[in-house]
């Protein structure tokens, strides 16, 4: 059976996400801020345009989020134009942004008030991953709402993990990206040493890929890394600091210690500080380089 599918954020990640879909043979309806940007993106993937939210919702029978945090996914649905003011009843909300427990609660919430349901199945991987769909996503939700969505996902990613009840797709992608930073930051300390020693930075980084350190995200930043200056920024020190916050958050609810999070919170807040929030999480390393001076 043929499902509308909505698709509401056309980001770095979300454009390419979007195309998959659509790709893969589902009506697609999208939806961005800048109507510019969505007519130019639905002429490409040949699907159609929605003017709001709310559009997005009487048309859809699956919407997908695809935003930045909980402020921008609240702005999506709350308002006389927003997503809850059309989204039928029965339909599925699938949040795939990293909103966190406590605005994963929320949403669940809203949307059970209008008879509908949410999976949060938030992705891990970088936009050459949403383009190729081999993202890896992890979903939680009622058992048999997944399955509905599933070919959906599916048609997005390279794995897809069930994890269990509302929530834990939003936790698990929390505690991946602790791992992120936690090895971010370290590739960003390692790499500074070497140079200091008289290593090349290319050099170091050669053996960064091909030893035990050499994990995807190792791979897929070498770019940032290297040539932070003419590298596009991918994911910016400003909303790292704002996932630390969100692990923070969920380690304190739960009772986990995680002082490596906390340690690499702190430093990027300073980074931050030193006017670095705009450059990728890999600027960590030209933060280090500079000896911690503003910009």
């Amino acid at each position: 059976m043929t499902v509308n599918v909505g698709f509401i954020g056309l980001g770095r990640m979300g454009t390419p996400m979007a195309a998959n879909v659509a790709a893969a043979g589902f009506p697609v309806c999208i939806y961005a801020r800048r109507s510019e940007k969505a007519k130019e993106a639905a002429e490409l993937m040949g699907v159609s345009v929605a003017l709001s939210p709310r559009e997005v919702g009487s048309l859809a029978e699956v919407i997908i989020l695809m935003v930045s945090d909980e402020p921008a996914v609240r702005a999506v649905l709350d308002g006389s134009d927003g997503l809850l003011a059309g989204l039928r009843e029965g339909a599925i909300v699938v949040d795939m942004g990293t909103t966190g427990i406590s605005g994963t609660r929320w949403l669940a919430e809203a949307v059970k008030s209008k008879g509908a349901h949410l999976i949060d199945a938030p992705v891990s991987g970088s936009t050459a991953s949403a383009t190729a769909a081999t993202l890896t996503i992890m979903a939680g939700g009622a058992p048999e709402t997944m399955e509905r969505v599933r070919p959906i996902l599916e048609a997005m990613c390279g794995s897809l993990y069930y994890m269990g009840e509302s929530g834990t797709g939003a936790a698990m992608k929390l505690a991946v990206n602790a791992v992120i930073f936690a090895l971010g930051q370290a590739v960003s300390e390692a790499l500074v040493l070497a140079e200091k020693t008289g290593v090349s930075r290319e050099t170091a980084y050669d053996v960064f890929e091909n030893s035990a350190v050499a994990a995807p995200m190792v791979k897929y930043r070498r770019a940032a890394f290297l040539t932070p200056e003419t590298t596009p920024t991918a994911f910016d020190l400003n909303l790292a600091n704002k996932d630390l916050g969100l692990i923070q958050e969920l380690a304190s609810s739960v009772g986990a210690n995680m002082p490596q999070a906390d340690v690499n919170r702190q430093l990027i807040v300073e980074a931050i500080a030193a006017g670095y929030g705009d450059l990728d999480m890999a600027g960590m390393a030209v933060f280090l380089r500079s000896g911690g001076t503003s910009v």
